[in-house]
This record gives structure tokens, C-alpha cells and sequence, in this order.
């Protein structure tokens, strides 16, 4: 497949070899260049033949650099390809719950194994073929992949599709092949808890030397889910019954691997009512953006930074106030108590919004618009405070909400100034201290 070459970056290998922007990429060292990561694994050596289409005329050029780094080319898309899109309609998925009205890419569902190894996003393997798998053992690319059950039948069920059980072959393909992979399992209720998690977590532990970590996730249902299957949310119970079967796996694979490898994502903790566990039971966090240790990371990381805070806070600092999610409520209202009784020169409040938009099952603060954020702050913000929020609840490198409402919009419609916090406590604390 012949690739347009769209930029070539000054004074790079490419540029100093000759090629030129609407060159045609058409192979690397005489491999063909299908999509970015034939280039990304071709170009890796420290001297690169590149042969390109030029006027109907095949040239070839070399380029010397050192190893792994780049040769200097840019493409119309950073996949130099179509996206693969999901073939599954997972019972479950969220965004089959998603209101009418949003941006057309929060339709799309994402399961690409490109995206797995250079994003860390998650695929099902279900639209992979032998021949991805063996391209994906000879690059040695790490992935991450949506399981939910190693019942083939089962999963069939969840994801209806008919290839969903028969593709869990590719997990023995992948570990022989000395893959190391990441797994999600989005857990429901009566469905893939209980005995199926014991079954699945059995058949994982098979695998258990490359595995890196497995993340129970509870399945979020918005207020969407016309003529969707019935389904049911974690209860106290239900929940606490999870942890305790993932605690024991925990030991198992301790004993065998040294590590803990599977997780309880946060909510179960907060559903069951128990407390979130300290530092140590998360081992350097590896399912982190899965929600699995985001509150212990974040806890941790403010309470650091109030203990060590050597600088004087003003007299009359800046007021703020903090409007996040009902999950994340509790544990942030309790950290700004901490640092005010320490430091009662901080006026900071904290405020919970109860998420209409998707629906109040829905309790993480990413998942906040701008249209709930207005209406439960008109009237209870004063001009005179600043309005914070986490980075979560706008569109990566943007400042559009979900539900395509922005940042600047909201500030005029409140009156007052937002400030974007990163997730990190210490860098909230320095925020609300300065």
C-alpha cells in the first residue's frame, strides 16, 4: 500500500536523504508499509532504504540515524489507516447508553489493536484474524484487551458475536508468544460475577506469568438504555462479595508470580462501603486508568503535599470551590476539611453534582457536562470564587464538555473564572494554597 507523505520535518534523516512532501511511502528496508506501526517497527534500525513513488518514478533513498529513532515523516493520520471499528454489540456497552445530540465521535466504537499497544486502549480480539496475531508476537507489542469472562459461551452472549468464545485461542497464541498483556473485566451482576469470575480468574491464572494485571471494573447503566437488555447495578452486598473473590486470587497469584496482578476498581470499594486500601495493595498502580487506585494516588499525593507546605498562604487567598462528581464527593470534601484545619486561611468548598444528563447512577466526575454543572451551580457560585475542575471532564486537549458545551461558554453563563486541575492532589493543594 503506496502511503502519502504529507511533511517532512526540517533537518531530519528523511529531509537530509531527499525526500519530499506528496512523496509516496511505499516501502522500508523492502517491507511494505501498511499502517503506523509497520513504520514505526521499520524504520527502528540505525540506516533506513526507503523507496518511494515520485512522478510515476520509484526512488529509493537511504537515511542514517540513530536506533529506534525517528526518520522525519508525517501522514494524513496518525494511523496511516482506516480505525477498526468494534464488531461487537456488547450488552453492556456504554456507548450504545449515550443520549441523542453529541459529537459524532463519542458514537464510535473503538477496537483497534494499534490503539491498544500505542494508547493503551482496549480491544476484544474479536475482529483480529491469525495473521494480526502473529504480527502483533513479531513486534512484541504489549496490549491490553476486554475479556470480561473465559467462558466461550458465555462471552458470546455478552458481546453477541459469534466469534466472541472461539477468539480466546489467541490469549494461549499470545502469551507463548511472550506477549505481556493487560486485561479488563467489566463485571455484572448474576451475569459474569459469583462462580463465572471464579472460572475466569481460574483460566487466567493459566496465564498468570504474562499477564500484568487484571481490572475488575462494575458495569455502568445510564438512564439511555431504551431496548437495551435488562441489567442490574452493583449492590453492597454484591460488591463486597467481589473484593472478597478477588482478594483471594490476589494471594494466588502472589504465591506464584510475586504480585497481586488483579484489582477491584475503586467503585466496588466505595459501593460495599469499605475503606480504599493503602498504597501498597495497588503495586505501582498498572490499572490506574481503569479507576483502579485513583483515589488512594490522589489522596496520597494531597496529603503529601499538605505535611511537607513550607510556604505561607495570603491572608486573603483566592476562594474557590469544587464541583465534582457524587462518587468522588466524600473523599475530596474530607481532604479540604484536612487542609483547613491546618491551614484555616484556605477558603475552598467542595460541591457534588448529581449527574441528570446520563442519568444519577452515574457518579463519576468525568462523566459531568456543562448543561448539569450550570444548572446546579446558577445561583450557588459567587463572581468572586474560582471554579475548579478536573481535567477528566473535558475532551483531551480541549475544552468541550460531553455534552459539546465549553469551558468558556459555562464561565459567562456563571460569571466566573474556571481553572482545569490535572489528577493529582499535590497539584490541587498548590492550586487551592496559592
Amino acid at each position: 500500500m503506496a502511503v502519502k507523505i504529507t511533511g517532512v520535518k526540517r533537518r531530519s534523516p528523511a529531509e537530509k536523504a531527499g525526500i519530499k512532501n506528496g512523496d509516496l511511502l511505499l516501502s522500508i528496508n523492502g517491507h511494505g508499509i501498511n499502517d503506523v506501526l509497520d513504520y514505526m517497527f521499520y524504520i527502528a534500525e540505525e540506516n533506513v532504504k526507503i523507496e518511494v513513488l515520485r512522478d510515476n518514478e520509484t526512488l529509493i533513498f537511504n537515511a542514517s540515524k540513530s536506533e529506534y529513532d525517528d526518520i522525519g515523516l508525517t501522514f494524513d493520520s496518525f494511523l496511516m489507516d482506516e480505525q477498526k471499528p468494534c464488531r461487537n454489540n456488547c450488552i453492556f456497552c456504554f456507548i450504545d447508553q449515550n443520549p441523542r445530540g453529541l459529537r459524532e465521535t463519542l458514537y464510535f466504537k473503538d477496537d483497534d489493536a494499534r490503539l491498544s499497544f500505542l494508547q493503551g486502549n482496549y480491544i476484544t480480539l474479536t475482529n483480529l484474524t491469525d495473521t494480526d496475531i502473529e504480527r502483533i508476537i513479531k513486534m512484541k507489542l504489549n496490549i491490553n484487551i476486554s475479556l470480561h469472562t473465559m467462558n466461550p459461551d458465555l462471552r458470546v452472549k455478552i458481546m453477541r458475536n459469534r466469534f466472541a468464545g472461539e477468539k480466546l485461542r489467541y490469549l494461549k497464541d499470545l502469551t507463548d508468544g511472550g506477549i505481556q498483556l493487560n486485561i479488563q473485566l467489566v463485571l455484572m451482576p448474576e451475569i459474569n460475577d459469583g462462580e463465572e469470575l471464579e472460572f475466569t480468574l481460574t483460566k487466567l491464572f493459566d496465564f498468570a506469568e504474562n499477564i500484568n494485571s487484571i481490572a475488575c471494573v462494575p458495569v455502568g447503566l445510564t438512564a439511555h438504555r431504551e431496548g437495551l437488555p435488562e441489567l442490574k447495578l452493583f449492590d453492597k452486598f454484591s460488591a463486597a462479595r467481589v473484593i472478597n473473590t478477588i482478594h483471594k486470587w490476589q494471594e494466588k497469584f502472589s504465591e506464584k508470580t510475586g504480585f497481586k496482578t488483579v484489582f477491584a476498581a475503586d467503585e466496588f470499594f466505595l459501593t460495599a462501603g469499605l475503606p480504599i486500601p493503602d498504597e501498597d495493595y495497588y503495586e505501582d498502580y498498572p490499572q490506574y486508568q481503569n479507576g483502579v487506585g485513583m483515589i488512594r494516588s490522589f489522596t496520597d499525593s494531597f496529603l503529601f503535599a499538605l505535611e511537607t507546605f513550607k510556604c505561607q498562604i495570603k491572608i486573603n487567598p483566592k476562594k474557590y470551590l469544587i464541583a465534582t462528581g457524587t462518587a468522588a464527593y466524600p473523599f475530596m470534601s474530607e481532604l479540604i476539611k484536612t487542609a483547613k484545619e491546618k491551614f484555616p486561611q484556605i477558603d475552598c468548598d467542595v460541591k457534588a453534582i448529581n449527574n441528570t444528563f446520563f442519568g444519577e447512577t452515574i457518579t463519576v466526575s468525568g462523566l459531568l457536562t456543562g448543561t448539569d454543572l450550570y444548572s446546579q451551580l446558577e445561583g450557588r457560585i459567587t463572581s468572586d470564587r474560582v471554579l475548579l475542575l478536573t481535567e477528566y471532564m473535558f475532551r483531551k486537549d480541549s475544552e468541550e464538555f460531553l455534552d459539546n458545551s465549553t469551558k468558556t461558554e459555562l464561565e459567562e453563563k456563571l460569571s466566573v473564572k474556571i481553572e482545569v486541575f490535572p489528577d493529582d492532589g499535590e497539584a490541587l493543594f498548590k492550586i487551592i494554597t496559592s
